[in-house]
């Protein structure tokens, strides 16, 4: 199984990134899929997730902010991440959950003026 995420880079506060999250070896149309972040010395916090059945959930701090999605042709998640702020900047790793989780390398996202 490999989850290769894409996406991440340098914006001003109020901007708008999309993470994707392309995976092979693993299908999200059986798999649990979504996003968690992590800042240097924190642990690693749930940013959102979808199930197999396009289910989603949010945590706090994103809801009405960023948008999960997933296109099953493509085997890829996104995350669309609108007014970014500067507490969203973090590591963003991508996971597939179905019998194990497993995954990503992760990508930097940085938010600053």
């Amino acid at each position: 199984v490999q989850l290769v995420e894409s996406g991440g880079g340098l914006v001003q506060p109020g901007e708008s990134l999309r993470l994707s999250c392309a995976a092979s070896g693993i299908s999200f149309r059986i798999a649990t899929a979504g996003w968690y972040r992590q800042a240097a010395g924190k642990q690693r916090e749930l940013v959102a997730s979808i199930t197999s059945g396009g289910s989603t959930n949010y945590a706090d701090p994103v809801k009405g902010r960023f948008t999960i999605s997933k296109d099953n042709a493509k085997n890829t998640v996104y995350l669309q991440m609108n007014s970014l702020k500067p507490e969203d900047a973090d590591v963003y790793y991508c996971y597939a959950q179905y019998v194990q989780t497993y995954w990503g390398q992760g990508t930097h996202v940085t938010v600053s003026s």
